[in-house]
């Protein structure tokens, strides 16, 4: 006997013949392989961050780790993507884990505070996020080859990493009592785990099947009268792509080159700049503003001032991973929109750290996580645009050059949140409110 319409046996049918649409023609394995990507790739950021306080104490400013964790993997990003292709997929996974390995195990085994060893944790910060930079332009232009599950399945990867990464870092130091050189020490062994995934879990027929001359790299193909590019860049295009067949090495790597950077001007407007503000303005509001978003004690959850920052950081993280897990069911079409209303998110909380006006630390965490929903939105919908409206023979180098962007964006924010925390808690200071001050 059939259920009847309306009863809730019907209506987890009707939910579940939705969620099989949805998800029809994913590959598990593939999907799996890529979350994994995304959680491995990102973990080591996380963890470096959440243990910023303990890797250089309390008189170094904790701003060092995040500069030191992002401008290697920016600079990585804005070289890496124009030369990776020469380097198999396969060599590249190895050379991730090896730096990742390396940067870890020099952060866990200088245990001292002393100036040469805080400059030996930032070596080892910058090996790792080397790796981690590198890694994220090759995945998402891995991802070109694998269809649009994918791209979802790091996006949520990522996301994955900011709660499993900061929640089990505290976890590990605090109620499971590890020190933190252990706990760096057991981290130094994640990256056996990407291996895993590339060689004995992702299906690898699709990167053997992809000769290089077929590859983004190797072909320009004329732009469609309907694709979103610049009629200028498209002339330029053509122009670059006339070198004679019988060009030495060098002239065809120039070649190339000026064919990349030509192409890589054609993303600027439509994707770039929409992933660099919404990065530039959340990442100014984690590490500039929220520090100074403090109440009254008896007013909220908390028993200590320090308690506030690292519950923002976990509402923010959860906003993040739930947006960037939802690409399979919400995919956004206008990347500027929810751009400029991060931007608005920046002001006003700087506006009630200035002049307050939120009346409960509750709105204030709403405002948090609805950052983190708007952060991974715009990301996951960046990378998605990018594999429906680019065509086929340009995409994989338009997935990895457009990483440079959220980098971008953090490595301002880390400059502008030096700026603003200090001059934030300033003026409260001077404007008869401590609360700053006993962190």
């Amino acid at each position: 006997m059939l259920p009847m319409p309306g009863t809730p046996a019907s209506s987890w049918a009707v939910y579940k013949a939705r969620l099989s649409g949805i998800f029809e023609g994913a590959d598990a394995r593939v999907c799996i392989a890529f979350w994994l990507f995304g959680l491995i790739n990102n973990i080591f950021y996380v963890i470096i961050l959440s243990a910023a306080l303990d890797l250089v104490g309390p008189s170094i400013p904790k701003a060092t780790v995040l500069l030191a964790s992002i401008i290697p993997g920016l600079a990585t990003k804005l070289v890496v993507p124009y030369f990776i292709d020469l380097i198999p997929y396969s060599s590249r996974i190895f050379i991730f884990a090896a730096l990742s390995t390396c940067g870890m195990l020099i952060v866990a085994l200088s245990p001292s505070r002393d100036a040469g060893s805080v400059a030996a944790k930032v070596a080892g910060i910058i090996l790792a996020n080397i790796s981690s930079g590198a890694g994220e332009v090759n995945f998402l232009s891995l991802t070109h080859f694998y269809g649009p599950f994918s791209l979802a399945s790091w996006g949520s990867g990522t996301g994955g990493a900011g709660l499993i990464g900061a929640s089990g870092y505290a976890l590990a130091t605090t109620k499971l009592g590890f020190s933190v050189q252990h706990t760096l020490l057991a981290s130094a062994v994640i990256p056996l785990i990407m291996l895993i995934s590339f060689f004995m879990l992702l299906p690898l027929g699709p990167l053997r099947a992809a000769s290089l001359s077929n590859t983004a790299y190797q072909s320009v193909q004329h732009i469609d009268d309907d694709e979103p590019y610049d009629r200028e860049a498209e002339s330029l295009l053509a122009q670059h792509t006339s070198s004679p067949q019988n060009a030495s090495f060098i002239q065809r790597t120039i070649h190339d080159l000026q064919t990349k950077l030509v192409r890589a001007r054609t993303l600027v407007v439509p994707y770039m700049v929409p992933l660099f503000l919404v990065y530039a303005a959340e990442y100014t509001i984690n590490q500039g503003v929220t520090p100074t978003l403090l109440f009254p004690l008896e007013n909220t959850p908390f028993t200590h001032f320090r308690d506030f920052y690292p519950t923002y950081g976990a509402i923010y993280q959860l906003g993040v991973f739930i947006s960037r897990s939802s690409l399979p069911f919400i995919r956004i079409r206008s990347l500027y929109v929810p751009s400029v209303l991060q931007v608005a998110n920046l002001i006003v909380l700087t506006i009630h750290a200035l002049w307050p006006f939120i009346p409960t630390v509750w709105f204030v965490f709403a405002v948090v996580f609805w950052e983190g929903l708007l952060g991974g939105l715009v990301y996951v919908s960046t990378f998605a645009a990018i594999r429906e409206e680019v065509p086929e023979n340009e995409r994989e180098f338009s997935l990895g050059a457009t990483t440079v962007s959220d980098s971008g964006g953090i490595c301002l924010a880390g400059v502008l949140g030096v700026i603003m925390e200090s001059a934030l808690c300033s003026w409260q200071v001077n404007h008869g409110i401590q609360r700053c001050r006993q962190l």
